[in-house]
């Protein structure tokens, strides 16, 4: 991946493919893709191929479904990102969909990076809904 740019430019991919991005700030309201919306997507999308996996080895069809949230603040020197990943696998039953999810934490590679930030969390649910403060 290569930015020349920062937040006022593209992100591109350097090894193929067609991902070519316009970045922007999330501070301003102009068109682009901002790097907590880019962290979300790739712990999203890991997260879910990863749990597609562990489905597929236990032959259940995939139904899993993640989504990300991610909210930004202020700190001392800068700025930070909070992410929560909440997950439904809606064809088990709970105590297996955490067994499912405890497995693919340990083996998805961008779950990996992101798991031991006290500011990522990851957390299993009936239905999806980001109530509350991510602080």
């Amino acid at each position: 991946m290569e930015n020349k740019a920062g937040i006022a430019g593209h992100v591109r991919s350097l090894t193929g493919g067609e991902f070519n991005q316009l970045t922007s700030s999330p501070l301003k309201a102009v068109p682009g893709t901002n790097p907590e919306q880019l962290l979300g997507a790739a712990l999203a999308t890991c997260l879910n191929a990863t749990l597609e996996a562990e489905e597929k080895r236990r032959n259940l069809s995939h139904q899993a479904v993640v989504r990300v949230a991610v909210d930004m603040g202020r700190d001392y020197q800068g700025f930070q990102f909070w992410l929560r990943a909440q997950v439904r696998l809606p064809q088990v039953n709970r105590q297996e969909t955490q067994e499912i999810l405890a497995i693919c934490e340990q083996r998805c590679p961008v779950a990996k990076l992101l798991i031991s930030n006290s500011n990522v969390s990851v957390e299993l649910v009936d239905e999806f809904g980001f109530e509350g403060e991510f602080k």
